[in-house]
């Protein structure tokens, strides 16, 4: 795999990770055991049985827990300190092959990428779970799902077309994040 593949298969998972990790790690496992892709540097151990399928499983948990608004909330909270460096970890993973300054570049940008869409989807998650009414959540909920799945195939079929769509999301998260941040701290004072 070329380096854009590599770049866009390492921000797209990172990225997708602060959504939804374990959709990311399985999508990337399945694609790569049974789709053929081949995936650069050390990202190859997501294609073990083993792994695909405790991604999976925890994926169900998290696609169960994510639903329920209190349930989500206390979930982002405790996954804040796993979604994040786990971003890190298949940023670094994807480049593998390169020299070690690569590789740690690639860790602080993957993290950072996974702490973009992760501050953002809690923050938000924050005010929709505050909605009396269930419905949102759900809509909210779905649409990560398809955002982390969305983008983990981008990455392994549109690499170009990956890229641009981080970076947007990217851009508009460093955009909306503060406007959100305000809004919560608005409620918690009333």
């Amino acid at each position: 795999m070329g380096v854009l593949g590599t770049l866009s298969l390492a921000m797209g998972a990172s990225w997708a990770s602060g959504l939804r990790l374990y959709a990311a790690v399985g999508a990337l496992g399945l694609l790569g055991r049974y789709a053929g892709l081949a995936l650069p540097g050390e990202l190859s151990v997501l294609t073990n049985g083993w792994v695909i399928g405790v991604a999976l499983a925890l994926y169900a948990v998290e696609f169960v827990a994510d639903k329920v608004p209190l349930v989500d909330s206390a979930w982002d909270a405790v996954h804040t300190f796993v979604r994040i460096p786990a971003g890190a970890v298949l940023a670094a993973a994807a480049f593998g092959d390169f020299e070690p300054a690569v590789q740690v570049v690639a860790l602080l940008a993957g993290g950072g990428l996974a702490l973009t869409a992760h501050g953002t989807k809690a923050a938000a998650r924050l005010v929709v779970n505050a909605s009396p009414e269930p419905v949102s959540n759900l809509v909210v909920s779905t649409a990560e799902d398809g955002a982390a799945l969305g983008t983990v195939a981008l990455a392994a079929f549109a690499p170009v077309a990956a890229i641009v769509v981080v970076g947007v999301a990217v851009t508009a998260s460093l955009a909306v994040l503060p406007r959100v941040w305000r809004r919560v701290r608005r409620r918690r004072a009333s």
